[in-house]
């Protein structure tokens, strides 16, 4: 008998009958004599529409009361497909992530898994009962609800998952499974049978919508099997695992994000120490930065560019207006008229030619790149957005996945 651990999304509880379905989907792996935990997401666009009723009576409400209102979308959705498993004729029963003692950190709307006290789950368990559990959300040293942003759901699973030490984390969506590229996107994209954890890390972090970057990390650092497959149909997904010793492809994915900013801080001194006065002030204001460029001096003064989250952007710009004086720069200018699109593949890193490739199936398309990033195992160029979609398909096609 083994344990799994199934996550479900929005999309695969999104109506009564894809409710039913998943029911079917949970008591079929429990038949076989398997103990089942599940975790599921908010009903379709549920966490939306709730973020746009707080809009409704107040646009700045508190990020705790926030969390408050979003989690009840999970509660709805567990209890809901608990009824459909009852229909069924099996034994079931749902928990919140406060009664299954999922501890996180107070950094409300984008908590952190501390641990998790599993007691309440192998008690249910043991009295041979399916499991539903609230994804997205646990509860902070203050007994407050708090929520794990979005994508969370995924983050919960896995933890779980670890918590438990289960022999299978399957994450159901509505795709097969891992692809190539955006399906949706790139017609002729190829579902990947097996991808390395490094290599979904970086395609998660990188705007591929399949798996929470989070959950990804925690499956690596605690070797959670992890398993990618559609809740609509009984197609093999892709098994995510430590590495892949077979490695046909050297690039194994093509991501794009156009949650995308850029700022550029002109005219600042160009002397030591100034980059990190600039990135040490927005760490401390946990603002992430991501591709940064420097431009070579003149005149005693440079230009430093780089990019956020599309929703840090404001953020950002306050911040460092606030402290203009002490960085003494010129001006700031911002846009958001900017994706990212990137190569991903571990095979990468002994195999040169890959970025020039890239840059090659751009040149092409007459496509112009703004700003460059590598690592050993990812390629990011920022490239204007209306290009996005097509910079997705001709890089795609030259490396010939299909």
């Amino acid at each position: 008998m083994a344990l799994i651990v199934q996550k479900f999304g929005g999309s695969s509880v999104a109506n009564a009958e894809r409710v039913m379905n998943v029911a079917n989907r949970i008591v079929d792996t429990y038949k076989q004599g398997n103990s089942v935990v599940v975790v599921v997401s908010a009903q379709g666009d549920t966490t939306d529409d709730l973020i746009e009723k707080a809009k409704e009576i107040n646009p700045n409400a508190s990020k705790r009361e926030m969390d408050m209102l979003l989690s009840t979308g999970e509660q709805i959705s567990i209890s809901l497909l608990a009824m459909a498993i009852q229909k069924l004729g099996y034994p079931v029963v749902s928990l919140t992530g406060w009664q299954i003692g999922m501890k996180t950190d107070s950094h409300y709307g984008n908590s952190r898994i501390h641990k998790i006290d599993g007691e309440r789950i192998k008690k249910e368990l043991d009295s041979n009962h399916i499991v539903i559990v609230a994804g997205f959300q646990g509860i902070n040293k203050y007994d407050d609800i708090t929520t794990l942003g979005r994508g969370g759901s995924d983050t919960s699973a896995v933890a779980i998952a670890a918590a438990l030490h289960a022999d299978m984390c399957e994450i159901y969506t509505d795709v097969d499974g891992v692809y190539t590229a955006d399906p949706r996107i790139v017609p002729n994209a190829k579902k990947l049978d097996s991808i390395s954890y490094d290599e979904m890390l970086e395609l998660a972090s990188l705007g591929a919508n399949v798996l929470h970057n989070r959950s990804v990390e925690m499956a690596k650092k605690y070797n959670v099997n992890l398993s990618v497959r559609s809740s609509l149909n009984r197609n093999e997904g892709t098994v995510v695992k430590e590495v892949n010793k077979v490695e046909k492809m050297i690039v194994r994915g093509v991501a794009r994000d156009n949650d995308v900013a850029r700022i550029s801080i002109c005219n600042i001194e160009d002397k030591p120490g100034m980059a990190f006065k600039v990135f040490s002030l927005l760490a401390k204001n946990k603002i992430n930065v991501d591709i940064i460029l420097q431009s070579i001096g003149r005149d005693g003064m440079k230009d430093i560019s780089f990019t956020v989250n599309e929703g840090n952007l404001e953020k950002t710009v306050e911040i460092l207006n606030e402290n203009k004086d002490s960085l003494n720069f010129e001006e700031i200018k911002s846009s958001t008229d900017y994706s990212k699109v990137s190569i991903v593949g571990s095979g990468m890193v002994n195999n040169p030619g890959v970025a020039c490739t890239m840059f090659e199936a751009l040149y092409d398309a007459d496509i112009n790149i703004h700003m460059i990033s590598t690592s050993e195992i990812k390629v990011s160029v920022l490239i204007n957005k209306k290009n996005a979609d097509r910079a997705v398909n001709v890089i795609h096609d030259k490396f010939n996945f299909a």
